[in-house]
């Protein structure tokens, strides 16, 4: 059915005429009116402030109301054509989240100005689900004498969107852990973005940097980008295979609890890493999760193994689930749902991932994987979308609503990962489990903020206990 917006020209109206219309003021209130108006006002716009305030909590800015009013006047009465001449109101209660306010205005006069043009005095009435006055007052219009009838303007959604919310959250959620900042060898960070995420880190109480790496570059480094490295330790490396063989060393020693790519290549720093001699294996093997704060969902989700492995077999597998779920436990998730993602949800020889995921899956329920709940093959939108779950007909505490989602081999989940970040704009932190100590890998592309993010997974990783010794 069409919906249709009407006015009531002068000739259809008389003395008590009223309109009204109700609404509910939510946080996404809040928070549309402060981006359309710039009042940022802490009343209005922050929680803390406000607990503190003698409001007692947010409230409504005032013209939220009077908006509300004049949208009775533009839209119901008189409607379409309607022209604001002046109003005086007067505000007797705030209106606090989760009140639901009932408009009403009543035509109370009309008159003509000296010019001919008929004018209109509302009487306008704002109250409360407690039927309290919130606002009252008078509006003086002028008045359409012509009739308009039209469809209603269909608006767009409006979405309320704060990519990076749930990673600045686990920042604060690590800050709150950390003992004293994890020592954190910075390996080879002869440029600025990686001088400048290791150091905001360090402001942020997070990580202790030691940097690794050619002395004089890493000085030049920070005077170009403005960086003072005066309080940070240096430990001097001829390159960058140097720096990471010497980072690892410091690792071994106990010198360090974390290492933190630079400006060098991944496979530089996993190389020494890797290595059988002097390196920091462990019996699990390495793999990488990207932590995605992913736009429209609630929790943070895992996606492994985007960076490391390239075509994992069973075995490597079973290591990338592990590690995915000690992180999970670290960040606080106590029973993560795993999806192992295929192209199909069903098992079938002439796609050997979905053989892998049924094995997995049998592997958990054998306790040789631990710690989760498991379920495969699944395709991304079953593991994602209870609706595209149900429409299926799978029925799993895992499908539609998944923790950690583990990619058939690396291909697969690195475009996974980037079409996230740059078409859905999720943001992303980084870690590579399975060592002795964490490795934070950024890519060279990486925000600032994902870089303090990626710190703040390795400094929860530390307080959970769950790096391999």
């Amino acid at each position: 059915m069409t919906d249709w917006i009407e006015n009531r020209p002068l000739d259809e109206l008389k003395i008590g005429d009223s309109a009204s219309l109700s609404r509910t003021f939510t946080r996404d209130e809040v928070q549309t009116f402060a981006l359309a108006s710039g009042d940022v006002n802490p009343v209005q716009v922050d929680a803390a402030f406000a607990a503190e305030d003698a409001f007692h909590g947010i409230v409504a800015h005032g013209m939220w109301s009077a908006a509300l009013i004049s949208t009775v006047l533009g839209t119901e009465l008189p409607g379409p054509g309607t022209v604001y001449l002046g109003q005086q109101l007067r505000f007797a209660e705030a209106v606090r989240l989760g009140d639901t306010v009932r408009v009403t205005v009543t035509l109370a006069a009309l008159d003509t100005l000296p010019d001919g043009r008929p004018r209109a005095t509302l009487h306008c009435r704002v109250v409360n689900q407690r039927n309290q006055t919130v606002v009252d007052g008078d509006a003086q219009v002028l008045v359409p004498r012509t009739k308009v009838r039209r469809e209603r303007v269909a608006l767009p959604r409006l979405e309320l969107r704060d990519p990076g919310a749930k990673l600045r959250a686990l920042v604060e959620q690590a800050r709150a852990r950390v003992g004293r900042p994890l020592r954190t060898a910075v390996v080879h960070a002869v440029d600025a973005v990686s001088l400048g995420g290791a150091v905001d880190a360090a402001r942020a109480g997070l990580i202790e940097p030691v940097f690794v790496g050619p002395e004089a570059r890493l000085r030049a480094a920070a005077e170009a980008a403005g960086i003072d490295l005066s309080g940070y330790a240096i430990e001097p490396a001829e390159h960058s295979h140097a720096a990471a063989a010497r980072a690892v060393a410091l690792a071994r020693e106990a010198g360090v609890q974390a290492l933190m790519k630079g400006s060098l290549h991944t496979d530089e720093l996993l190389r020494a890493v890797l290595d059988a001699q002097g390196g920091l294996r462990t019996a699990r093997r390495l793999s990488h999760v990207f932590v995605m704060d992913v736009v429209g969902l609630d929790r943070l989700q895992l996606l492994t193994d985007a960076a490391v492995n390239v075509a994992p077999d069973l075995l490597a597998k079973r290591d990338i689930v592990q590690n995915a779920i000690d992180l999970a436990h670290a960040l606080g998730i106590a029973e993560p749902r795993v999806a192992i993602l295929s192209a199909v949800e069903t098992v079938t020889p002439k796609i050997p991932s979905t053989l892998d995921a049924a094995a997995l899956c049998k592997m958990a329920e054998r306790g040789q994987i631990r710690g989760a709940s498991l379920d495969g093959p699944l395709g991304f939108d079953n593991a994602v979308s209870l609706r595209a779950a149900r429409t299926k007909g799978i029925a799993s505490t895992v499908a539609g609503q998944a923790d950690v989602l583990v990619a058939p081999d690396l291909e697969a989940g690195n475009m996974l990962a980037k079409q996230l970040e740059y078409l859905a704009d999720a943001k992303v932190a980084g870690i590579v489990l399975g060592a002795r100590v964490p490795v934070i890998l950024t890519s060279r592309a990486d925000l600032a903020d994902a870089r303090m993010a990626s710190c703040a997974l390795a400094v929860l990783l530390s307080a959970a206990g769950r790096t391999e010794a």
